[in-house]
């Protein structure tokens, strides 16, 4: 982490020490604030992260009587924050310790659909067809199609992705607050509230303006931890009970083969650009994910993309990141 001395000291934590947790797939580090004047945390995220969306974000969800970290110092322009020390109780540290699934998973549901619930607030930027568009392109097409095939991929391509993601979106569109990364390791228990603010919620910083399916599919599909049908059921039915949807089977599977297909081909760029090839473990179930998706009709023209352009035996992690780890 950088030295942030001087803004500990300014802000009433220069005698705190730092215990660095542990990092993820970003650039943000955090580290616990230890003898300070309050359980927090440090956050510091250099460019290109921005903290302001962070800040803008966290505020709209404690307005809505969410447990999200209150900030309790902020220096937007360097990317340094004190916050909310929620604890160290993660959805998914409960699960690996043998917590009943089931109920973990509907307590995650009820807060989404909390959150749902409410008018986004103003600013998000759109999570829409064109938006997932561009993120597919960016890891599926600049990382994993070189390292699958050794070459990059002809416009053709690009054009062909491109025009199947928007076929098999558009009919989704809609504009509602989307997290965009929920799942257990960015949840919380705090044992201390109820109700759905008992469920700390983290890492909203890259939160868009898109169909709200988009968050319960990033739940009950994880792209790092296998679910449990019993466990998938109950989010789902938690979900429905306060928030009853159309056709929400085939919006789970449309943004299930997106989603997928984008993080699929994202543990290929951390191995290959930041140098983090522990995560291509989650490449399998990845692609396990979106076979499973692609047998929904309203996955159609992505699943003909693939027929057309990637060949079954090559829809894994690239061969030669297999060998290298």
């Amino acid at each position: 982490m950088r030295d942030a001395a001087d803004f500990l000291a300014a802000h009433g934590f220069g005698a705190a020490t730092l215990q660095p947790l542990p990092g993820d797939a970003g650039f943000r580090r955090y580290a616990r604030l230890l003898g300070g004047p309050r359980p927090a945390l440090l956050m510091d995220a250099p460019p290109p992260e921005d903290v302001r969306p962070y800040l803008a974000i966290g505020a709209h969800l404690r307005r809505l009587g969410l447990s999200a970290p209150e900030v309790f110092a902020a220096d937007a322009d360097r990317g340094l924050l004190v916050i909310e020390d929620l604890g160290a109780a993660t959805h998914a540290d409960l699960l690996d310790a043998g917590a009943d699934p089931a109920p973990l998973y509907a307590e995650a549901a009820e807060v989404l659909a909390a959150l749902h619930d409410a008018p986004p607030p103003p600013g998000l930027p759109d999570w829409d067809a064109a938006a997932m568009a561009r993120a597919t392109a960016a890891t599926v097409l600049e990382w994993w199609w070189p390292a699958a095939f050794g070459t990059t991929p002809a416009d053709a391509v690009r054009t062909d992705l491109a025009a199947a993601l928007h076929a098999m979106l558009d009919p989704f569109a809609a504009r509602g607050f989307v997290h965009r990364d929920f799942f257990p390791a960015n949840l919380l228990r705090i044992a201390d509230r109820d109700g759905a603010r008992r469920t700390g919620i983290i890492d909203y910083q890259d939160a868009g303006l898109g169909n709200p399916a988009y968050d319960l599919l990033s739940l009950v599909e994880d792209a790092r931890r296998d679910v449990a049908p019993a466990a998938r059921d109950a989010a789902i039915r938690a979900y429905r009970a306060r928030r009853p949807l159309g056709d929400l089977d085939a919006a789970l599977a449309v943004h299930g083969a997106q989603r997928h297909l984008r993080v699929a081909a994202l543990w290929v760029r951390l191995a290959l650009r930041d140098s983090k090839p522990r995560y291509l473990v989650h490449g399998p179930r990845c692609w396990a994910l979106l076979d499973r998706a692609l047998e929904h009709p309203a996955c159609a023209p992505l699943r003909a993309f693939l027929d057309r352009h990637v060949p079954r035996d090559l829809r894994r992690n690239p061969e030669r990141l297999e060998t290298a780890a």
